[in-house]
């Protein structure tokens, strides 16, 4: 059962180049099941960490963040701990200038004050401003680069594998020679091609399954000593080092900084 925050039928049937809507936080989990649209989607949100899942990869979007999805990608959703989020929906004649990839974008000032403004509008045509505050969006979307918050899946099926069970059981500590054996394939084969079809070696690869699933766990309550320990991690200060110097702050400080 799909749990959208927009009719589906107004995404069809409007011509509004931009949509936007939100959905006030609430504190059970919020799924939708894989499905996809003609319009590109803008989603980030206010309070809580999200999950989006593609055929390719997966991207995690805390607060400061949006997840750009062009039209026509199939995805899925699910949120960790409480949720307040928002979506802006762009015609598909409009996306021909913007990413036509998903990525995970970093949200500027000038973003979120054109968001927040859109929020407001009612259903119907566009007043000169609406257009120009519409394009201002577009254009942030299409300037703003890419951040290291995706999680890129393999193609060959034998690293699906793996990866699918890293990504459910990152604590899992086996050797890539062990992953190896278990997947039928060899050493080197399954390092060299790793590189190839996600561009991070297996062992990048690996570790930022496990950063990514630390915020997930940290944005649904858990303590900083949980995660560490539930991730496999030997210490909680070496948990913390390693964040630090993925993130750029601590997992006490991270939704502080985020909020």
């Amino acid at each position: 059962m799909y749990d959208f925050l927009i009719d589906p039928l107004r995404l069809d049937s409007t011509a509004e180049p931009v949509i936007l809507v939100s959905r006030r936080q609430q504190a059970e989990i919020r799924r939708t099941e894989r499905h996809s649209h003609a319009r590109g989607q803008l989603l980030g949100t206010v309070r809580g960490v999200v999950t989006i899942g593609t055929d390719h990869g997966r991207w995690l979007i805390p607060p400061v963040n949006a997840v750009w999805l062009p039209p026509h990608i199939e995805h899925d959703f699910v949120s960790h701990g409480a949720f307040h989020g928002w979506s802006v929906y762009v015609a598909e004649a409009a996306c021909a200038a913007l990413p036509n990839t998903p990525r995970v974008i970093r949200l500027s000032g000038l973003l979120n004050e054109a968001v927040a403004r859109a929020a407001s509008w009612q259903e119907g045509p566009f007043s000169q401003a609406q257009w120009r505050i519409a394009g201002v969006i577009l254009d942030e979307i299409a300037v703003i680069p890419g951040e290291a918050l995706d999680l890129p899946m393999p193609a060959d099926p034998r690293l699906q594998r793996i990866a699918r069970v890293i990504s459910d059981t990152p604590a899992e500590r086996r050797r890539l020679e062990d992953w190896a054996v278990w997947a039928g394939i060899a050493p080197r084969t399954l390092s060299r091609r790793f590189v190839l079809e996600t561009g991070l070696t297996f062992s990048s690869w690996r570790q930022r399954a496990l950063l990514l699933r630390s915020l997930e766990m940290l944005a649904a309550g858990n303590s900083v000593t949980t995660v560490a320990f539930d991730l496999g991690y030997e210490t909680v200060s070496a948990f913390i080092e390693l964040f630090r110097a993925h993130f750029g702050t601590t997992p006490a400080l991270y939704f502080k900084h985020s909020a």
